[in-house]
């Protein structure tokens, strides 16, 4: 299960690994399929998708992925599993650029962040915001996007990650 598909400059290329339903066979002991993909926000397509072994597997399949995918000029996302050092590293080497999401599996950036920019201290008046819930995996979550400067003492902050992680424009 392999395919790939061009896509334009400026696109953001949303990569996520999914198990999908029903796929298992109990009778055969097969387990069910998963699968990365590789998704154009611009285009509505998935661009790319490989099989893996198991769910666990998405940080060794991501980067094959992003072996099939052209990424120069484009915003590669992933969520907190994606979120490694390689998979920064290999991302900029192919030209792209990348957002990750940043939770407890990167204890020392994940710190960092919760240090630097205290949610208490975010939610106030003084920086736009947008909230969004909504009900995913039998939870509500809400999702709060905050709009801020970066701290100065934060701009040289990069624990040794590929790519300037922000840039400041005027």
């Amino acid at each position: 299960m392999r395919d790939c598909h061009s896509s334009d400059d400026k696109d953001v290329i949303a990569i996520d690994g999914k198990t999908l339903r029903h796929s298992y066979d109990k009778s055969r002991r097969r387990g069910a399929i998963h699968v990365i993909s590789a998704f154009s926000t611009m285009h509505s397509l998935v661009i790319g998708q490989i099989r893996t072994d198991k769910k666990s597997n998405e940080i060794t399949a991501i980067p094959e992925l992003l072996n099939m995918l052209d990424i120069k000029g484009k915003i590669i996302t992933t969520d907190a599993m994606g979120c490694q050092k390689d998979i920064a590293e290999k991302i900029q080497k192919q030209g792209g650029d990348y957002l990750f999401a940043v939770k407890g599996n990167q204890g020392r950036l994940n710190k960092a962040f919760e240090e630097k920019f205290p949610l208490k201290e975010l939610n106030n008046p003084e920086h736009d915001s947008y909230a969004i819930s909504e009900k995913s995996h039998g939870r509500e979550e809400i999702r709060l996007h905050i709009v801020c400067d970066v701290p100065d003492e934060l701009i040289d902050f990069t624990f040794e990650w590929k790519g300037q992680p922000w840039t400041e424009t005027t």
